[in-house]
């Protein structure tokens, strides 16, 4: 293959002719030596450990001193502009760029970069699948998986000219903070969802047009619920139709509304258990593992035992339903039958009750909060092409496909 001009192939690929290769060791140096955390000035440093950097984002979780943590054994120090590397465990890609001075667990390299050399620039390289799938293959020799020094001073890193190493760890970090924007977005929406949904679930507040009292009414009486079944897995026959069969994994990860599942069953299998077919607009409701999980049947389809199939009769609307059986969430794990795991019953259900407003009243909160849920799924899949935008630049920046500079 005939390479672009001013790029040459080396043993980690085609890098730009002005970049180098170097051990991550040659580019890096460990800090040597353990202080006692139990003495000043180390006992009022912040201590990190591989517990407070949440994985594969470079971020840490909180600051708490080493008298906080009551540490006793050495640590390592670190300096401001210094990464820090947990050596344990390496495919959960823990590690930070410190902005301050402080101390480090024995499970954590203190990394220093040498001149010349960004620590912006070596974070998202030990972040990028090259260096984990590296680590992660050398880590496996032993009962807890550890990378060593000599193991890193193994690894080849390309290294562009300074000015170029900082305007990536620029572009890199500016990308980390809109990722960081989305995700404190997200969670404040979040917040107002659930206040919302306490005010109007419950008639605190009222929307505009909408008087009059709430009437107290049992689940039982306003729904028809069955169950499901499961046929014969080692039946071959039973499965692999073309109709949907709901388990609580698709619940977990479909969301509010299902039309596909990982599984189908043949109508042979549908025959042959106590699965039963539910039309759309069946609230589905976890009876059993993620307890009081919910949500909404957006094609016909059946379910397994452990889900609860509700459908609405005519004075209460089943978006209305969904929303109060979610909301509930929080309590039903303190009902559930204590057995192996908690779980719930068809009669348990039927004896929920609930403050009623009119069909229209009813549809008309079900609007207000499908609306922020549609917002909410639009900032999540924002937030996913943002994510993924960013796995995209670390494979053009950190190979030189892309130059800024």
């Amino acid at each position: 293959m005939e390479l672009r001009p001013g790029y040459k192939q080396t043993e980690v690929g085609v890098i730009p002719e002005d970049w180098e290769l170097r051990g991550l060791l040659e580019a890096v140096r460990i800090a040597n030596g353990q202080v006692d955390p139990k003495i000043e000035p180390y006992r009022s440093m912040v201590l990190v450990a591989p517990d407070h950097i949440e994985s594969g984002t470079g971020r840490l979780l909180g600051k708490k001193t080493a008298a906080d943590q009551r540490a006793i054994s050495g640590k390592y120090l670190f300096d401001a502009g210094d990464v820090v590397y947990s050596k344990i465990r390496p495919y959960l890609r823990k590690v930070i760029l410190a902005d301050f001075a402080g101390l480090c667990s024995a499970d954590m390299y203190p990394l220093k970069p040498v001149d010349g050399v960004s620590g912006g620039y070596v974070l998202p390289l030990l972040l990028a699948d090259r260096f984990s799938k590296y680590a992660e293959s050398v880590s496996l020799r032993t009962g807890m998986p550890k990378i060593n020094r000599a193991e890193l001073a193994d690894f080849v890193v390309p290294l562009p000219p300074p000015s170029e190493q900082r305007a990536i760890a620029t572009a890199l970090s500016d990308v980390d903070a809109l990722i960081a924007g989305l995700e404190q977005l997200i969670a404040k929406k979040r917040d107002l969802k659930q206040a919302a949904m306490q005010q109007l679930l419950t008639g605190q507040t009222r929307l505009p047009g909408f008087s009059g009292a709430w009437e107290v009414k049992r689940l039982g009486e306003l729904t028809e619920m069955g169950s499901g079944g499961t046929p014969l897995s080692s039946v071959a026959a039973y499965y692999d139709g073309d109709i949907p069969w709901v388990a609580i994994s698709d619940m977990t990860s479909s969301g509010k509304i299902i039309e596909s599942t990982e599984r189908r069953l043949s109508a042979l299998g549908l025959a042959n258990s106590a699965a039963q077919m539910f039309p759309a607009g069946t609230v589905l409701y976890a009876m059993y593992a993620s307890l009081g999980e919910c949500s909404i049947a957006g094609v016909p389809l059946c379910t397994s035992q452990a889900i609860l199939g509700i459908r609405a009769k005519s004075t209460l609307n089943a978006e209305f339903l969904y929303y109060y059986l979610s909301s509930l969430k929080p309590l039903v794990k303190t009902l559930g039958q204590q057995g192996t795991q908690s779980n719930l019953n068809k009669g348990m259900v039927q004896d929920f009750s609930l403050s009623l407003p009119s069909v229209t009243e009813q549809t008309a909160i079900a609007a207000v909060l499908s609306d922020m849920d549609a917002e909410l799924a639009a900032l999540e899949a924002r937030l996913a092409k943002t994510r993924a935008l960013k796995q995209g630049m670390m494979q053009e920046l950190l190979t030189g496909r892309t130059r800024l500079v």
